[in-house]
């Protein structure tokens, strides 16, 4: 998913907001309406209201980003360190039966790729109003997710089988059980990093659709009912009404 090109609607549908907002200005005291939700200054909070969701959305974005980017920069050497280890552990005079169980969870290792994938999406989840538009999500627990979990477990009981393993001492100090486990912890704790910023990701779209989209409190709910408030005082045919509809909302946005 391009999550950049999904936003635009989002960021338009606000700034046709701020543009209606000020057509309804230049009605001066014409413009008085009974409904608290379509007065001026109303309307004027809810804007910087979803002027702060966006950007909300946006900052949360690049933390997903850089999460990931950075999980993919430290399991990236894990394949050829594994050989090493292995290469290692042959080295040392271990048993050949030592060496068949390593060469097993190795191969696991190999077999089981975390693909680079940034962002896996399903088209499931809603916004909190249950009537409200659907909200595309990226996946925390997606194919990639589990395969980089299960990197993680692997890796875990490659270093637990070397830790019974007496004569497993190299002198290189990144293939001592010290650094083996350094990576391990790395590992987890960049694994953890993304699960936790798209779960932060996932809120700030949430949020989002929900200050947009709710019905009856949401950004276009209101516009609309701000253009029925124009419509109703100078008629559908009136100028200051032609300008207003003209303005366009988009309810379905990704």
């Amino acid at each position: 998913m391009n999550t950049n090109i999904s936003e635009v609607g989002h960021v338009q549908n606000v700034a046709n907001f701020e543009d209606l907002i000020s057509r309804c200005i230049t009605f001066g005291v014409a413009y008085n309406p009974s409904l608290a939700a379509i007065k001026i200054a109303t309307m004027n909070s809810l804007r910087t209201n979803a002027l702060a969701v966006l950007a909300s959305v946006t900052s949360a974005h690049s933390a997903y980003m850089n999460a990931v980017d950075n999980r993919e920069a430290v399991f990236e050497p894990l394949h050829r360190f594994a050989t090493r280890i292995i290469s290692a552990l042959k080295a040392s005079g271990a048993s050949d039966a030592i060496i068949k169980d390593a060469m097993t969870i190795h191969r696991k290792i190999q077999g089981k790729r975390a693909k680079p994938v940034k962002e896996a999406i399903i088209p499931a989840a809603r916004t909190m109003d249950p009537n409200g538009p659907p909200v595309t999500l990226p996946v925390h627990i997606s194919v990639a997710q589990l395969s980089y979990d299960s990197m993680i477990d692997h890796y875990r009981r490659l270093i637990d089988l070397l830790s019974t393993v007496a004569v497993y001492n190299p002198n290189e100090t990144e293939l001592k059980l010290t650094g083996l486990n350094a990576l391990l912890n790395s590992m987890k704790a960049s694994n953890s990093a993304v699960i936790t910023a798209t779960s932060n990701y996932n809120s700030a779209r949430i949020n989002r659709n929900d200050v947009l989209y709710k019905k009856d409190s949401g950004l276009i709910d209101v516009a609309l009912e701000c253009k029925n408030y124009v419509k109703s005082v100078w008629g559908a045919t009136h100028a200051n009404y032609r300008e207003v509809s003209r303005i366009k909302f988009t309810r379905r946005v990704r």
